[in-house]
């Protein structure tokens, strides 16, 4: 997988929805897309760069797992923690999200429940101004109110900034309106992917009560079950079908080159 420069391939100013069924491979992608996981020598490159060997400049990847580490949930102050990651030298930013993710700076976090502690997390991840911005399910403990101002934030960067944001999710409460783009994700491969307006053209009201958007996403998960079946007879996951597709990562399927 090779994803070129973000100017060239215009995909800046863009806010991507990933969409795909529990083991689809979303935070796969995104983790090898971040440099956060090992991928098969050549198999992916962002910008003509290895993220897991060169780095990464201006990726930020947040993911589920900071509220599980223990760490965060020891007697630490918000205000001590914004400021370990730049906050004093973005105080505007800083506030900005303070206000938006409705947080206390006095919170202590060891006494404040998993979303206010997601909160902390979203406003130190994003204090720093970033090109790419990698969310995989990351609004999954917010609350309405405040899944509804976060995403308002996100668009506004992306309106006044030259940055892109992906998102992995399954909530689509307030995503009207949102993506730019869809990808659908199955079995670890890419099965649709562009501009949001090419599958969502059909401005028909639905009998359901579900949005657009959630009928489109709705009617992919039931194809992906159909042509997938049941997950017992499934011999691999989404990494072994994505790494097999491609004569990567082991499964004996390798292509080799002559040297």
């Amino acid at each position: 997988m090779s994803i070129g420069d973000a100017h060239e391939n215009g995909i800046v100013r863009n806010r991507t929805l990933l969409i795909g069924a529990n083991g689809a491979g979303k935070t796969t992608l995104l983790r090898l897309l971040a440099g956060k996981r090992l991928a098969p020598s050549g198999a992916i490159n962002v910008s003509g760069l290895d993220p897991f060997t060169d780095g990464l400049e201006g990726v930020t990847y947040l993911g589920l797992e900071w509220v599980l580490n223990p760490i965060v949930r020891t007697d630490m102050g918000v205000a001590e923690l914004l400021r370990s990651v730049g906050g004093d030298a973005y105080p505007a930013r800083r506030d900005e999200l303070v206000g938006v993710l409705d947080i206390d700076v006095q919170w202590r976090m060891h006494a404040v429940s998993d979303g206010e502690r997601r909160r902390v997390q979203l406003a130190m991840g994003l204090i720093r101004p970033w090109t790419v911005l990698l969310l995989d399910e990351i609004t999954v403990d917010l609350d309405v109110l405040s899944r509804a101002e976060f995403l308002g934030w996100l668009k506004r960067e992306t309106e006044a900034r030259e940055c892109t944001v992906v998102y992995a999710t399954h909530i689509l409460d307030n995503l009207a309106g949102w993506p730019t783009h869809l990808v659908h994700m199955h079995l670890g491969t890419i099965r649709e992917w562009g501009p949001a307006a090419q599958f969502l053209g059909d401005a028909s009201a639905s009998r359901t009560g579900n949005s657009q958007l959630g009928e489109l996403v709705l009617g992919w998960l039931k194809d992906d079950l159909k042509s997938r079946g049941p997950r017992s007879e499934v011999k691999r996951g989404a990494e072994g079908k994505s790494y097999e597709a491609g004569g990567l990562g082991g499964y004996g399927l390798e292509k080799r080159v002559d040297e």
